[in-house]
């Protein structure tokens, strides 16, 4: 009963969370006068697109304008640009809220939907592959190595992965996506810079999908060698202080075998907190993949949100991907206090 009331309480905190960065959007956008920006150039995108079928039924250039005025009028009540940001924001976040995203106003699926349900939907297996993959690879590699050097503290060995655990926090993941395209596709050619398929794509769906996970070698790679080294640091900082505790001292001194120390008593133990780095980093790699997504043309959410920012804005795109984002964050967050249960008996008990 206890462990359900915990569980309660965070799952209504989170889902105030989920409130306040919706809150903070609608005023970003609104108060900033942003949104409006956005829709005034969505509108003078579509009446340039019109302009040449209405010139040729229309021969006199004052009737012309006229003809563009009127329209003008109508896509702006269509948008709601004759209202205040504030009455016209807080409906578009509560229909997001039921999950009726809408239909964006220049984006488009690549089955030619606007609605941003099919956009967005079509978009997230894609950054899910990015981001799976490398949390995968970062998770194995960082448990591997962090727990061997715990029982190696101050060795050469250790003071040479902290090295490049530093080295590995500070690198910007677009800054080494451009480094690793320059390397692998540039200068050797083994690698594609960028896609998701080659031009033309193979035929069959086994050969698409062994092409899509060619293309994605070096976005993985990219947030990989990004994260692994702090990735690696924690696990090993965690470890450290759990390997001189007197029950590992003990099963040492049992004459148990160092992997075994490292599996059932140091990291067991140490299980908590780094399945907390583990998990929310992955949450948190999602601002990286934006600019990974970017650089690699990687037709996932973070691009879709580069997409939806630049060019031709489109505000109902980033208040959906705002939201999407927020979700992934909050459902990490009850994930994490679903394993504390399981993972340590003293949430369980106390």
């Amino acid at each position: 009963m206890q462990v359900v009331k915990r569980l309660l309480v965070k799952g209504l905190t989170m889902l105030a969370v989920l409130l306040i960065v919706q809150f903070l959007v609608v005023i970003t956008l609104g108060a900033t006068g942003y949104s409006d920006r956005m829709l005034e150039a969505v509108i003078s995108e579509e009446l340039r697109a019109i302009r040449p079928s209405l010139a040729e039924t229309i021969r006199d250039p004052e009737r012309l304008e006229e003809a563009l005025t009127a329209r003008r009028d109508e896509l702006v009540a269509l948008y709601g640009l004759d209202r205040a940001w504030h009455t016209r924001l807080p409906g578009m976040v509560f229909r997001v809220f039921t999950l009726d995203l809408g239909e964006a106003h220049t984006l488009r699926s690549s089955s030619g939907s606007n609605r941003v349900a099919d956009i967005v939907g079509e978009r997230i297996p894609k950054s899910m592959l990015l981001l799976t993959t490398s949390m995968i690879v970062t998770a194995a590699i960082g448990l591997a190595i962090g727990a061997r050097l715990s029982s190696r503290a101050g060795t050469v060995l250790d003071r040479v992965v902290s090295s490049f655990s530093a080295v590995s926090y500070a690198l910007p993941t677009w800054w080494v996506g451009i480094l690793l395209i320059l390397f692998f596709s540039f200068r050797l050619g083994i690698l594609p810079s960028g896609g998701m398929y080659s031009a033309p794509p193979p035929d069959g769906s086994f050969l698409r999908f062994l092409d899509l996970l060619y293309h994605a070698l070096l976005p993985v790679f990219t947030l990989v060698l990004a994260g692994i080294g702090p990735y690696i640091y924690v696990v090993r900082t965690i470890s450290v202080n759990i390997a001189q505790a007197d029950h590992v001292t003990v099963a040492r001194a049992k004459g148990l075998s160092d992997s075994l120390v490292s599996r059932r008593h140091i990291l067991r133990v140490a299980a908590p907190p780094i399945v907390t780095g583990l998990v929310m980093g992955f949450a948190g790699t999602l601002g990286g993949s934006i600019l990974v997504e970017t650089v690699f043309n990687w037709q996932g959410m973070g691009r879709l949100y580069y997409e939806a920012i630049a060019g031709t804005p489109d505000e109902m795109v980033i208040v959906a991907l705002t939201f999407v984002y927020t979700l992934i964050y909050v459902v990490a967050r009850m994930i994490l206090e679903v394993l504390y249960v399981l993972l340590d008996p003293r949430v369980r008990y106390g």
